[in-house]
C-alpha cells in the first residue's frame, strides 16, 4: 500500500513539473518571435551579368603522314612445269574422266596431270631484303590426286623459300596416274617453284 501511495504521489508530482515546464517554454517562445520581427532581413539579389558567347570552329586533325608506305605485295611467279615429264600446266588441257558407277572409278590408263596449283606466299624477310630464288621439290602424288611427303631437293638460296614452297605443294592437286584402272601412287615427281619480286 505504501509504494502505491508513494508512486501516486510521485506521478502528481512529476505531472505538475511538466505542466510547469511547457508554460516556461511557451511564454519564452513569444518573445524570441518579437525579438526576430524587429531584426532586418538581408535579402540577396544575383545580378545577370551580359556575356557574350564566343563560338569556335574546331577543325579535326589531319591524321600523320605513314613513316614508310607497305610495300606492294609481289605475286611469285613460279614454273608450272614438271621437271621430271616437262608438262607444260597452261598447256595442259585437263579432262578428268570418272566413271562412277565403275568398280575402279576411272574408266581409262593414264599418267598423273596437274589440275590445281597454288601459288606460294612470298616470304615477308625475303621481300623486305630483295631476295629472289627457286625451289625444287621432289614429292609423291597420292591415288587421290593430292601431294604427300615433299622434299626439298634444291633450294637457291638455301633456307629462305622452302617453308613457303613445301606449304604450296602440299595444296597442289593432280589427275591421279591410273594403271589398268586403278589409280596409283607416284613417287619422285617434281616440281620447281620461281621467287620473283615484281618491278
Amino acid at each position: 500500500m505504501i509504494r502505491y501511495a508513494i508512486g501516486v504521489v510521485l506521478g502528481i508530482v512529476i505531472t505538475f513539473l511538466l505542466f510547469y515546464v511547457m508554460q516556461l517554454l511557451i511564454a519564452s517562445g513569444d518573445n524570441i518571435l518579437e525579438e526576430a520581427k524587429g531584426g532586418r532581413i538581408t535579402d540577396f539579389v544575383r545580378l545577370e551579368e551580359d556575356e557574350s558567347v564566343e563560338t569556335k570552329q574546331r577543325k579535326p586533325k589531319p591524321p600523320p603522314p605513314p613513316d614508310e608506305p607497305p610495300p606492294d605485295m609481289p605475286r611469285p611467279d613460279f614454273d608450272n612445269s614438271n621437271v621430271s615429264q616437262g608438262v607444260d600446266v597452261g598447256a595442259v588441257d585437263v579432262n578428268v574422266d570418272l566413271n562412277v558407277g565403275g568398280t575402279g572409278g576411272f574408266s581409262s590408263d593414264g599418267e598423273y596431270l596437274p589440275i590445281v596449283k597454288v601459288a606460294p606466299v612470298y616470304p615477308r624477310r625475303a621481300q623486305t631484303r630483295g631476295i629472289e630464288g627457286y625451289v625444287i621439290l621432289e614429292f609423291v602424288v597420292t591415288r587421290t590426286g593430292a601431294v604427300r611427303d615433299p622434299v626439298v631437293v634444291e633450294a637457291k638460296p638455301p633456307g629462305i623459300f622452302d617453308r613457303a614452297a613445301m606449304q604450296a605443294a602440299l595444296k597442289f592437286k593432280y589427275k591421279p596416274k591410273v594403271v589398268d584402272g586403278e589409280p596409283i601412287d607416284v613417287a619422285g615427281v617434281r616440281n620447281r617453284i620461281t621467287f620473283e619480286l615484281a618491278d
